[in-house]
């Protein structure tokens, strides 16, 4: 890559990064003029003290509420949810949760503004290179979102979602990405150690993919290792103490960069196997990203060693597989596809998906024989 040669997507998200951050939720949608917001959340975001802080700052100010996304959202939900929306009139979307709550947000304001079936606006992988993302140019309307977790979901102006079929329908638009994002560590009180380690290991894979796509860029390399590295040291002190109000809030920094990492550099081969997994076993995608993640990049080592090598630095170490092995050591993540639930002998079907994944598009190792990712797979499991 010509360091003065490059394409950057820069977004236009208001991060709002404190303790209490989410006390500035009417405030900011008072700034961006919504009157009549939908808020989604997931039944168990719903249960928590977080979720009654949002439905108090709001009070009767909720256009609809809907309160039970699942993982893994699908293209029924988001329809059902966008069809009710429209009904209701809302003029923006407050999204409390993780990234499934994110991509349902992104999903019915696509369809709000686009109208027509969901899969009609999806990007198109044309092997072994070409991606197609139609035109999506009406305006949208402005998401707020609250994370609990630490994937960075909620920054991308990506998303995928479940069909009927057990396929991930991919999308991208800029205009998706939240317009404002109140990181606030409280939030993440309810979310045990466990689940938030995971979804950053799906941040922290932002951040390594984006390293070496081949869309990749200085600006988005500066902050995927400086995300690297908060990664490393924030999910060994969860790992540690679980109530480390200074881990998560390092976590939701982290989290918050890899997605501005992701908004411009892309994903490549390792989230392509991701999306496959759980569009078809329903794994969580925390948990797949972070069985994943060092067979992916020991298989595109050969040809990224130089960005291989620095995001290995970042973690203080010198071999990036060994540092991934070594932080799932470290902090209790999934490490296992079999652990997972997933069976050997599924394994040759789902690197046959994987082929048909845009992520490939952007691997800097081409892929071009499911016997490449059948050999990651295998390796994992």
């Amino acid at each position: 890559m010509n360091a003065h040669e490059f394409a950057h997507q820069s977004l236009r998200t208001r991060l709002v990064l404190r303790a209490g951050a989410v006390h500035a939720l009417r405030e900011e949608l008072d700034r961006l003029g919504v009157k009549r917001p939908l808020l989604l959340t997931s039944p168990r975001t719903a249960t928590s003290a977080l979720y009654a802080t949002v439905q108090d700052l709001l009070q009767d100010g909720v256009a609809l509420s809907v309160s039970d996304i699942p993982a893994h959202s699908s293209v029924q939900t988001a329809t059902r949810i966008a069809d009710a929306a429209r009904r209701a009139q809302i003029d923006g979307v407050v999204a409390v949760g993780g990234g499934s709550v994110s991509d349902t947000a992104k999903a019915v304001t696509l369809l709000l503004a686009e109208g027509g079936e969901l899969a009609r606006h999806a990007s198109r992988f044309i092997p072994p290179r070409q991606v197609i993302i139609p035109a999506l140019l009406a305006p949208k309307l402005p998401i707020v979102s609250i994370p609990v977790t630490a994937s960075g979901a909620e920054v991308t102006p990506s998303f995928g979602i479940r069909t009927d079929a057990g396929t991930k329908l991919l999308f991208w638009d800029a205009q998706l990405a939240s317009r404002v994002v109140l990181a606030d560590p409280a939030a993440t009180r309810d979310i045990p150690a466990a689940l938030l380690l995971s979804t950053a290991m799906n941040g922290l894979a932002h951040c390594i993919e984006g390293l070496y796509s081949t869309a990749r860029s200085p600006i988005a390399s500066v902050l995927a290792l400086d995300a690297t590295r908060r990664f490393g040291s924030a999910m060994r002190d969860l790992a540690r103490d679980a109530q480390s109000e200074a881990a998560r809030a390092e976590l939701m920094l982290a989290a918050h960069m890899s997605g501005m990492v992701l908004a411009s550099a892309r994903s490549c081969l390792h989230h392509a196997i991701c999306h496959v997994l759980g569009a078809t076993f329903g794994v969580p995608h925390g948990a797949a990203n972070a069985v994943i993640l060092p067979h992916a990049v020991r298989f595109n080592a050969p040809a990224a060693q130089a960005e291989t090598d620095a995001a290995a630095h970042a973690l203080g170490g010198n071999d990036l597989p060994a540092c991934l092995m070594a932080l799932q050591a470290d902090t209790g993540v999934p490490a296992r596809l079999r652990d997972l639930g997933i069976a050997r002998d599924a394994l040759p079907a789902v690197a046959h998906h994987v082929m048909g994944e845009r992520g490939l598009a952007f691997n800097p190792r081409p892929v071009t024989d499911p016997d490449d990712v059948l050999s990651i797979l295998m390796a994992a499991w």
